[in-house]
């Protein structure tokens, strides 16, 4: 007989976890809205447990001497799994190929026995995600096979699973004759502009109906936006337009909330996922800047959101001084971003049998 799962460390844990700040909407270094954001919320939901992460820890049934790695599940436990996206674009740099690797999967992903990251990595174009419903089936369900489950959940009654998913959009921007231009980048300082990203543009300036990719992008944006993004301008007060970064924005935001939804269906009543939104700038020759969109947990019956909003015409911006440089603070009506309003959804807890 299983021990019953006892919920209340964990909904303590995510209390505090909400009383947490967070900043939004301006474009940071890597480093900064890794660290700062994400990582240290992401702790926050599972101090106090054990880490379980590296396949070597579920090793205990092995008939080598590897054996000798297994965790000893009587310890409260958390399994951690890590899922990303991001548009397959070749032209991100440092922040999607590297830092986020570093600082955050490092931390949260599973490890395989030959000591490599296993992440769940998705690229549609456009970024955020084609389909959430197909991510966040994928991502729970490569977690924890039954036996490991059982295991896992007969170990200690606090055990319980940690659903780690990222998802972010990009956009390019170039600064070039004292002028801010977004939506547009280079390969390299002596490559011709071109569009970042490819299909968010594309599609609010060509559309073509029979482009799967388009369809995708448009419904992410809802109608209401998509025609309002393709017919109209955004600027901030200094008059750069960001029509580009709000769109690619709409779309991660509209990623974050329709995975929250789908995981929500796939998670037992020990699963509990955080998740997160980003927008991610691409500079010539120079590291990718991050622009912290929402965060989300789901857990216990209940689907929390704090992000920007959904209505593109509610948007606006403007160039600050940041570090010898111009950086975008986005606006969101009369919100105060850095204290975003929180959405609660509730859902019905799926049991795990056990």
């Amino acid at each position: 007989m299983y021990p019953p799962f006892d919920a209340a460390p964990t909904e303590a844990r995510v209390q505090r976890f909400w009383e947490l700040g967070a900043s939004f909407g301006m474009e940071r270094n890597a480093y900064h809205n890794y660290l700062n954001e994400i990582v240290s919320d992401r702790y926050a939901l599972i101090n106090g447990l054990q880490i379980l992460r590296d396949e070597l820890q579920f090793a205990a049934a092995s008939e080598t001497d590897v054996k000798a790695c297994g965790a000893d599940m009587s310890l409260p436990s958390v399994v951690t799994t890590l899922a990303y996206t991001n548009c397959g674009d070749r032209v991100h740099q440092g922040e999607a190929t590297k830092r986020y690797r570093d600082v955050v999967a490092a931390r949260f992903a599973t490890m395989s026995e030959i000591g490599e990251l296993k992440l769940e990595a998705f690229f549609p174009a456009g970024g955020g995600t084609d389909n959430g419903a197909t991510l966040a089936h994928v991502t729970v369900a490569h977690e924890l096979d039954e036996t490991l489950k059982r295991r896992v959940y007969e170990g200690n009654s606090q055990s319980m699973s940690l659903v780690a998913i990222d998802l972010k959009t990009h956009v390019g921007r170039l600064r070039e004759n004292g002028q801010q231009v977004y939506g547009t980048t280079r390969e390299s300082p002596w490559r011709e502009p071109r569009a970042a990203c490819g299909a968010i543009v594309g599609a609010l300036t060509h559309y073509d109906p029979n482009n799967l990719i388009h369809r995708r992008i448009r419904d992410d944006l809802r109608e209401r936006n998509f025609h309002f993004l393709s017919n109209n301008q955004i600027l901030t007060k200094d008059g750069v337009d960001i029509t580009m970064a709000i769109a690619s924005v709409l779309v991660a935001v509209r990623g974050i909330r329709d995975t929250a939804m789908a995981v929500s269906q796939e998670m037992d009543e020990r699963g509990l996922a955080h998740l997160t939104a980003s927008t991610t700038v691409n500079r010539p020759s120079r590291d990718d800047l991050v622009i912290y969109l929402a965060r989300a947990t789901v857990f216990n019956g209940k689907i929390r959101i704090q992000s920007l909003g959904t209505e593109a015409d509610k948007y606006g911006g403007r160039l600050v001084d940041y570090r010898g440089e111009k950086r975008l603070q986005l606006s969101y009506g009369d919100w105060d971003m850095n204290n975003l309003p929180i959405e609660e959804i509730p859902y019905r807890v799926r049991s795990s049998g056990l």
